[in-house]
């Protein structure tokens, strides 16, 4: 088996907080070598659960420490190497939010609306997770 044809394995989430009025905020983020705006996620490392990739890269992506919700749809593509790659994505609610400096893996993030990720995300993938996450009670809050 050659390196293409290894699946890659990762893990994030649709991080959410309440807003004013009611509403829901989605926390996405930049990465400066794709320049694109997405969820926050990232690879498993070796014999680590997915649970425990979704929160580890959301808060070393982000600063935010996450309370793990429902369990949505992974998300399956062929990566920018041409591999299978599979995302297990989850429903998180932000519990705690530490400043994190920007570097080359995440320069900034942003805490924005569904309507604003409609059209700010990159990744149709993405886009359809927050979408659903909205339409939930609470906006799927935890």
């Amino acid at each position: 088996m050659s390196a293409t044809d290894e699946r890659v394995v990762a893990a994030g989430g649709v991080v959410t907080r309440p807003a004013a009025g009611g509403t829901t905020r989605y926390l996405v983020v930049h990465r400066p070598r794709y320049d694109d705006w997405s969820l926050p996620k990232g690879k498993l490392e070796p014999g680590e659960a997915a649970e425990e990739a979704a929160r580890r890269e959301v808060e070393e992506e982000t600063g935010v420490r996450v309370e793990l919700g429902r369990r949505l749809p992974d998300t399956e593509y062929v990566d920018r190497h041409g591999r299978p790659k599979v995302v297990h994505y989850w429903i998180m609610t932000a519990v705690d939010e530490q400043p994190r400096e920007p570097d080359e893996e995440v320069d900034a993030s942003r805490w924005i609306t569904a309507a604003e990720a409609a059209t700010l995300l990159t990744y149709e993938h993405d886009r359809r997770l927050v979408a659903a996450v909205d339409e939930m009670p609470r906006g799927g809050r935890v």
